[in-house]
């Protein structure tokens, strides 16, 4: 019996070999679609989820009170020592803090340079513990002691590739910021892709005080480190939760106390809370738009394969009158199914093998500090492998069952009289919500492609407030004897260089972290916070931004008495003219200042936020890069003789410029990731629909066929045979339509609330969506329908 099934099954496969191939192309793109999914998700779950101990490892972030509640991923530089110190259920604690903007170079031996390169993210200050708590793997060097003493440098392979080539590394000197000498005492395995804890070389913890001063490991404001802690065994965590504020008491006054709270998180939760790429409802979002397109693509295959039902109709009435059972039948079937699922598992793993070089290489592009490495092998991971075998037997089951029943139940004596499709058309019910549900997905996915369009293109019609175009940022290095007179003076000598100015960003920028003030003869803080830029006295004229009230800073305030404020925190303060502020006083960062002039709001942050109260101090101990306005015909030559007059000016530093219009389109990364992703969703759940499509047409030709035959034979225009196929589309369109715009509407009026500059939902946007979809199914069916109406009606009429 089997052997015949196997025969019955492989002539089935060829003989309809062209609905079979639409049927596994089908299945194929929807299972490949939530593999790649799934592989994606899986990818950003398994961060951080290797490290020893992972179930007593905790990090602990702070809460910042001021304005409002703001998250941070840091903690004070005392607090591990303190933990390990006073705290016996506490096995280990480490801290660490990331490099950004610092030089690391190797001497040649005489005075100049083998190699200078500009570090950030890569390296870090840590201690000794990190490597035991972080499951570190060793090459070379003693990881208990190997960053114990002050000027030492623990690195990876990589970077002793990068910094050495193949020399060897251990006891070599590499120099930090042309300032500190520090000698490589250990070398450590690459890390791993699935980490935050991405680094590659790690400066011992007891530099920082030869850096910054004896004092600077005993602040407890600045929140400059990552603190993270493993506890003993059977130890609660909310023994330790419970010590945080205890800590917080002892070492912060009452009033600095008040502004900082701890939290303890797992360690498990780095990749998805405070630090994280990928927030939990997010990947939830992916996880169910794979499902809902492997569903589609099961959709399809029953509708194609109960469309060929009709065709073997006769064939299920010979077998039961020949004796078959029901259950026989429907092995039979479930056996064809199982055959074409398996060649569209094959078709999806070869598709999504070919998608994901496309996939890592647009999340390393877009997503900053990601470097995916996703293959097919994954999916035969251990994670992996009950889930993939899970969707197989799913696919079978949810693609094979229903077809199967349905053949299954024919009559012998209707189908041997070719009376068998008012049976089929009962079964039409079920037919037309698995069609409706195809329509909603596609309609869902068409607007929101519409929405996220058309937010994108207004966002970059958004006023900013301040010219950006032709500029170029210059990072300064962090010593301070850094010559600035001369380099703007030589600059100004450069061809195409317009103006020069100096502070520590642009008016828009990522770094905006609250600082409280307070204004005029107030002794406590302003219930609103202030953002704050370094700026001198020629920053306006460079971003072209205009004084409403007062004056500019001057060049002869060498101590950054003055101040410029915008117009925002000027209505903040509850104040509806800018002139009365000026000559007012004002505190911020722990100095008395004074307000002299207020500048035309701009926009210091990201879409996401509205205007901010900001406050320009002219300070050049906190000017981190230069800023040079270039005129908009400037060539290569341009920026080449800047560079040059870097390296006259400072040799030992690495030049490093980012055109600021570059920058500024990191702020709508993440809806232009989100945008494509969505684009190319929407591709495949329209690819899908259309086969659906495809199905319940081909279905309703053969259920209708003696209906057409009779009415072509009475006359019937081919017109009017076409509105005898297409309104059942025309209903499933308008249902469909009455189903996804308003949940399309709620969840996408819901993600554009995240923006303060944003569009509304309008129905232009609806109309549209319904119109593409209304053109897509009738390029889709009008080919079949067309023809249906036009063959011959003695071919539906010739056994009567």
């Amino acid at each position: 019996m089997i052997l015949h099934y196997l025969t019955v099954t492989r002539r089935h496969l060829w003989q309809n070999w062209s609905v079979n191939l639409i049927s596994v192309l089908g299945l194929s793109v929807g299972l490949a679609s939530g593999l790649v999914l799934f592989l994606v998700v899986n990818y950003m779950f398994s961060f951080d989820r290797y490290h020893p101990h992972l179930d007593r490892s905790y990090w602990i972030v702070t809460d910042v009170k001021h304005e409002k509640t703001m998250p941070t991923d840091a903690a004070p530089r005392p607090l591990a020592d303190v933990l390990r110190r006073d705290y016996t259920f506490v096995e280990s604690a480490v801290r660490l803090e990331t490099f950004f903007g610092r030089t690391l170079s190797v001497s040649n031996g005489k005075g100049g340079w083998i190699k200078k390169i500009a570090e950030a993210r890569n390296v870090c200050f840590t201690e000794p513990q990190y490597f035991e708590l972080f499951g570190v793997e060793w090459v070379s060097g003693n990881k208990k002691t190997a960053l114990a003493a002050p000027n030492t440098i623990v690195i990876s392979e990589r970077y002793a590739q990068k910094y050495f080539d193949s020399a060897p590394a251990l006891g070599r000197t590499i120099r930090l910021d042309n300032r500190t000498d520090l000698t490589v005492t250990g070398i450590v395995k690459d890390p791993p892709s699935n980490t935050q804890l991405r680094f590659d070389a790690f400066v011992s913890y007891a530099t920082i005080p030869i850096l910054e001063g004896p004092g600077a490991l005993a602040d407890w404001q600045g929140l400059q480190a990552m603190c993270f802690v493993r506890l003993r065994e059977g130890v609660d965590p909310e023994m330790l939760n419970q010590s945080l504020p205890a800590i917080r008491r002892k070492y912060l006054s009452a009033q600095q106390a008040a502004q900082f709270d701890y939290h303890v998180l797992p360690l498990a939760e780095l990749n998805h809370q405070r630090s994280g790429m990928a927030p939990r409802p997010i990947l939830y979002a992916l996880i169910a738009v794979g499902l809902l397109l492997v569903m589609a693509g099961c959709v399809n295959f029953i509708n194609l394969a109960t469309a060929q039902a009709i065709k073997r109709a006769r064939e299920v009435g010979v077998r039961k009158v020949m004796g078959s059972t029901r259950w026989q039948l429907i092995g039979q079937f479930m056996l064809e199914t199982a055959f074409l699922v398996f060649f569209a598992m094959l078709v999806a793993l070869l598709l999504t093998q070919l998608s994901l070089p496309l996939v890592n290489q647009t999340l390393s592009a877009k997503v900053d500090m990601l470097r995916p490495d996703l293959s097919i092998v994954d999916v035969i991971q251990p994670r992996a492998v009950g889930w993939f075998l899970g969707l197989i037997i799913g696919v079978i089951i949810l693609s094979g069952l229903y077809p199967a029943f349905v053949l299954a139940r024919f009559n012998p004596a209707t189908t041997l009289t070719k009376q068998s499709t008012t049976r089929l058309v009962g079964g039409l019910t079920v037919r037309q919500g698995l069609i409706l549900g195809q329509f909603v997905l596609m309609q869902l996915f068409i607007l929101s492609v519409l929405v996220i369009a058309a937010q994108l293109h207004h966002m970059q019609r958004a006023e900013w407030g301040f010219r950006y175009e032709s500029t170029l940022l210059v990072f300064l290095p962090r010593q301070e004897s850094v010559p600035l007179t001369k380099l703007r003076a030589q600059w100004l000598q450069v061809p195409g260089v317009e103006q020069v100015a100096f502070g520590s960003d642009p008016p828009a920028s990522r770094y905006n972290r609250p600082v409280p003030f307070s204004y005029h003869k107030m002794t406590q803080p302003e219930p609103f916070d202030t953002r704050l830029r370094a700026a001198d006295e020629h920053y306006l004229s460079v971003f072209d931004l205009s004084l409403v009230a007062g004056r500019n800073i001057r060049s002869t305030d060498t101590t950054g008495r003055e101040v410029l404020v915008n117009e925002t925190l000027v209505k903040q303060l509850g104040i509806s003219a800018p002139a009365a502020v000026v000559g007012k006083p004002m505190r911020v960062k722990d100095a008395d200042r004074v307000i002299v002039g207020v500048v035309r709001d701009f926009r210091s942050g990201d879409l996401h936020q509205p205007i901010l109260p900001v406050t320009l101090i002219r300070d050049r101990s906190h000017s981190r890069m230069a800023m040079l306005r270039l005129s908009p015909t400037n060539s290569p030559q341009t920026r080449q003789a800047i560079q040059q007059v870097w390296d006259q000016l400072l040799p030992d530093e690495v030049y490093r410029a980012e055109q600021l219009p570059d920058l500024m389109k990191n702020f709508d990364e993440i809806e232009r990731l989100v945008a494509g992703l969505a684009q190319a969703l929407a591709l495949v759940a329209i690819g899908l629909s259309c086969l659906g499509l495809y199905g319940l047409v081909t279905f309703l030709s053969e259920t209708k066929a003696k209906e057409i035959g009779v009415r072509r034979v009475l006359g019937a225009r081919t017109a009017q045979l076409l509105w005898l196929l297409g309104r059942e589309f025309g209903k499933l369109l308008g249902l469909s339509f009455l189903v996804a715009a308003p949940l399309g509407v709620w969840a996408l009026s819901a993600w554009l609330q995240q923006y303060t500059f944003r569009i509304s939902m309008n129905g232009w946007l609806l109309a549209g969506t319904l119109m593409l979809t209304g053109l897509i199914t009738a390029l889709t069916v009008s080919r079949q329908a067309l023809k249906a109406a036009r063959t011959n009606p003695i071919h539906y009429l010739k056994s009567e």
